[in-house]
């Protein structure tokens, strides 16, 4: 057995993620194998995220999620067996996750966050919450806050998506590449006397709450000119986000003119709210936001699992403090808002 302290990793763990230790290095890896895990929605997103955090080896992960599984959810959410239509998505996906790492503990909870006390979420290392209501995120949140546990949520709507990362006050190290002066012989000059050695350095990052980052006051002038450098993709999110609080419920693919309609009139109002310049937010961006799609889960549930694996094992700068997805230029940015 290796040990450290009271962490323990077992020959067969130590094999199973030799190629992790080799990145990342022991200590992370102990790190990881103590973590528990709490993933909020069984969706597409939510089977991404399963997926990539079992993989890495952490203690335990619990699968919440009370909604059943719809033919829609068979498009992105692998873990699901297309046969268990109408069945709990968490339960549903229970087999598929447990074989992708038989040494993490990974179980299911069916009950609806409203229907969970505080001391439920308290009891987990690192929250990571999907398809929740804007209040329902902000209370996880806000328990996170008080116990001092790590909390990630995001979205995928159509090929749109985001993630947002409170770590709270957040420490972590870095390898730093530096040139340093090597004089072998009377021959070097300064342009071959040089080599590049890695160093470590100790680094903080300090995050805010959700409600901080969903609550920017636009009207401020060094926030005005980020608009004309900026994307709009924050903006989306809060359409779409004001969508699901109105109507309990994304986007329904089956009406989706009627409802791309609600989502342009929703745009139009928070263009006027916040006196967005006119044509910011254009009308694609909200005209294929529909279901889950496969691709996008798949970017926006791999950058949420690497942002846990890089908080729980404490290497690597960590996004601070959201991750944007904007299918119409194709790219992934991260962005910071509320501080």
């Amino acid at each position: 057995m290796v040990e450290n302290n009271d962490v323990e990793l077992s020959e067969a763990e130590a094999e199973q993620y030799d190629r992790q230790i080799r990145l990342w290095g022991l200590e992370s890896q102990k790190r990881l194998r103590a973590s528990k895990v709490l993933i909020i929605g069984m969706s597409g997103l939510g089977a991404e995220i399963a997926k990539n955090i079992i993989l890495s080896g952490v203690k335990s992960v619990c699968l919440l999620d009370s909604e059943k599984l719809k033919e829609t959810d068979l498009y992105s959410q692998f873990l699901a067996p297309p046969d268990k239509i109408g069945e709990n998505r968490t339960e549903t996906s229970l087999q598929r996750a447990r074989a992708l790492n038989p040494m993490v503990d990974v179980t299911a909870e069916t009950k609806g966050v409203d229907n969970l006390p505080d001391s439920y979420f308290a009891a987990f290392d690192i929250i990571c919450a999907t398809g929740l209501k804007q209040e329902q995120l902000e209370r996880v949140n806000n328990i996170c806050r008080d116990n001092n546990k790590k909390f990630l949520c995001g979205d995928v709507w159509g090929t749109f998506g985001y993630m947002f990362a409170d770590l709270i006050d957040h420490e972590y190290s870095e390898e730093i590449v530096q040139h340093k002066a090597v004089k072998r012989g009377p021959d070097d000059n300064e342009a071959n006397a040089r080599e590049t050695v890695s160093i470590t350095v100790k680094r903080r990052a300090i995050y805010v709450p959700l409600q901080n980052a969903l609550s920017v006051d636009w009207t401020k002038p060094e926030l005005r000119s980020r608009l004309r450098r900026g994307d709009p993709s924050y903006f989306v999110m809060k359409i779409l986000s004001r969508f699901r609080d109105e109507y309990n419920r994304n986007p329904d693919p089956a009406q989706r003119k009627t409802e791309t309609e609600i989502l342009l009139r929703m745009r139009d109002e928070l263009v006027k709210e916040l006196s967005l310049p006119a044509g910011f937010i254009k009308d694609a961006l909200l005209t294929d936001v529909f279901g889950i799609v496969s691709g996008a889960a798949a970017v926006v549930g791999g950058v949420i699992a690497q942002e846990v694996v890089k908080a729980v094992s404490q290497r690597e700068p960590p996004h601070n403090n959201m991750f944007f997805f904007n299918p119409l230029k194709g790219v992934g940015f991260a962005e910071l808002y509320g501080q």
